[in-house]
C-alpha cells in the first residue's frame, strides 16, 4: 500500500464519519456537500429499493424532513472497506448503528433502533472524495 492509498483511505473514512455525525447535529447543509452534485441515494428495506433521490437538491430536502421528527439522532460508525477502481473512483462498504429518539404528544418518549449498511460509490472531484451513489440497506429495525 502506497502513501496516497493510505491518505484516500483515511480521507473516504473521515467522509462516511462526517456523513453520520452531520446527521446527528442535523447539519444537512453540510451533509448534503459530502455527494457528488448528481449524487444518488437509494433507501432500501427489505432487500427493496423503497425510493431514490437524486441530486444534493433533492437528498437534502428528503434528509431534512426524515430528521425533524427526532428529538436525537445517534449514528455510530462500525467497520469499512474500501476498494479502488482506479484513482478517481473507489466502493466502498459501511456499517453503522443508528438510534433515533422520538418525543412523543404526551411527552413520552420513542426509541427506534436501527441496523444499516452502505454501499457507497466514491468518486474524486477537484481532489476531494465524495459520495457519488449511496445504497442504504436497512438491515433491522427494532422500536421501543
Amino acid at each position: 500500500m502506497n502513501l496516497q492509498e493510505v491518505s484516500d483511505r483515511l480521507e473516504l473514512k473521515e467522509l462516511v464519519d462526517l456523513f453520520s455525525n452531520y446527521s446527528d447535529t442535523k447539519e444537512n447543509d453540510k451533509q448534503v456537500k459530502l455527494f457528488t452534485e448528481d449524487g444518488k441515494v437509494n433507501i432500501i428495506n427489505d432487500g427493496q429499493i423503497t425510493f431514490v433521490l437524486r441530486g444534493r437538491k433533492e437528498i437534502f430536502k428528503a434528509f431534512s424532513n426524515s430528521m425533524e421528527d427526532y428529538k436525537s439522532v445517534f449514528h455510530m460508525s462500525g467497520q469499512q472497506t474500501i476498494d479502488f477502481v482506479d484513482d478517481t473512483h473507489a466502493n466502498g462498504t459501511a456499517y453503522n448503528f443508528v438510534v433515533l429518539v422520538k418525543e412523543n404528544g404526551d411527552g413520552s418518549l420513542t426509541t427506534t433502533q436501527e441496523g444499516v449498511r452502505y454501499e457507497d460509490r466514491y468518486e474524486k472531484v477537484n481532489d476531494k472524495w465524495l459520495i457519488a451513489e449511496r445504497n442504504s440497506h436497512f438491515n433491522w429495525h427494532l422500536e421501543k
